[in-house]
């Protein structure tokens, strides 16, 4: 049995910045991260970022993740165990691993959950066809590795994920055929849309796809008209000559070693699935064990961010390292938060807090 203070599980934005702020503090954090490398999608990221200069506003995600990873590597404080995937953790605090091909078993004092989200799948004819891919792959492919994932796609989800992998397809050279969406609106920001448009590139609303068609890969798609209530319109049907399919139809919290734990949980369908019940200090209902980012609710990476400075903040207090301005910055970063989820888009997430809280006017 290892052992250890201070254990933050997830290497991505929310994970290092709470090492950061940990280590900060004057405490001591083993980082444990899946992939070979940290970053999480920070480093598939290559659009400019919105929010303020504290959020790294107008740099490339790909270029924050350098930068915090940077300073990770540089604090003799932060331990950081890649391509080391969390089996479980149990209610005696043990936590289990794969580091490479060894099982180790560790305990620590206080555990921060910065597990993030996996993409949701779409049901549809033939979805399993080689060719139809998740928007983080298609990222992946292209932004890590460079390889494109087709030469004529058509993408699923107008969200802020479908319109920026859209235009990053463009740029890599690929024909992006059209954006459907099911929604009789487009769920991301109009300037994305408004990107997408200039270059021709139509976006149909109320709008899925039915089928792929192809027999070793995909060579066609189907689409089809959806009524108020999101049922096919016979009819509608539209083919397209195409050899992929970019399915960016939002993210679901993984959440599971904190249900395992036995974490207080809740389905909360405008923060993703299933998420922690938190106190206003990013605490589950176990003392010691935090969580922070995507794990709690789905939304920008600033926030994730945000939330992980603040967490780190917080579970080093738990373990007797407090840092001097330990008061004056919990207050900047909820501050921070309350600005990045204000406006129309930051309704829905606002929303879903509420119901969090199990407060009435939001159910």
């Amino acid at each position: 049995m290892l052992n250890r203070e201070l254990v933050i599980i997830g290497g991505g934005p929310a994970g290092l910045c709470a090492a950061l702020n940990a280590a900060k503090s004057g405490q001591s954090s083993l980082i444990i991260e899946r992939s070979p490398m940290l970053g999480g999608q920070l480093i598939k990221q290559t659009h400019m970022f919105f929010g303020s200069e504290k959020q790294y506003a107008k740099s490339r995600g790909f270029e924050i993740a350098e930068k915090l990873i940077e300073e990770v590597r540089k604090s003799p404080l932060i331990e950081v165990w890649v391509n080391t995937t969390a089996l479980g953790l149990y209610e005696d605090k043990v936590l289990t691993v794969l580091k490479e091909e060894e099982y180790l078993k560790l305990k620590a004092d206080a555990y921060i959950i910065a597990t993030g989200a996996s993409e949701k799948s779409l049901a549809f004819e033939n979805n399993d066809l080689p060719g139809v891919y998740g928007a983080g792959a298609v990222q992946t492919l292209m932004n890590v590795y460079g390889v494109k994932p087709g030469h004529k796609i058509i993408m699923v989800g107008s969200g802020n994920i479908g319109l920026i992998v859209s235009y990053q397809l463009l740029q890599a050279g690929v024909k992006v055929i059209a954006v459907v969406e099911a929604s009789s609106k487009i769920g991301g920001y109009k300037v994305h849309a408004a990107k997408l448009r200039r270059y021709g590139i139509p976006i149909y609303i109320n709008t899925t796809i039915k089928k792929a068609i192809g027999k070793d890969f995909v060579e066609k798609v189907e689409t089809i008209k959806l009524d108020d209530n999101f049922e096919f319109i016979p009819g509608t049907e539209q083919v397209y000559d195409v050899d992929a399919v970019c399915v960016a139809v939002g993210l679901s919290p993984l959440s599971q070693l904190l249900t395992m734990v036995g974490c207080e949980m809740k389905y909360v369908s405008e923060l993703g699935g299933v998420v922690p019940v938190l106190s206003d200090k990013n605490e589950t209902s176990i003392p010691g064990i935090y969580a922070c980012g995507d794990v709690c609710a789905i939304e920008e990476a600033s926030s994730a961010i945000v939330e992980g400075y603040l967490t780190g903040l917080v579970a080093s207090k738990f373990l007797g390292k407090v840092h001097p301005e330990y008061d004056k910055l919990i207050d900047q970063y909820k501050q921070e938060l309350t600005n990045l989820r204000s406006g129309p888009f930051g309704k829905k997430l606002r929303d879903g807090f509420l119901k969090l809280k199990g407060e009435s006017n939001a159910l």
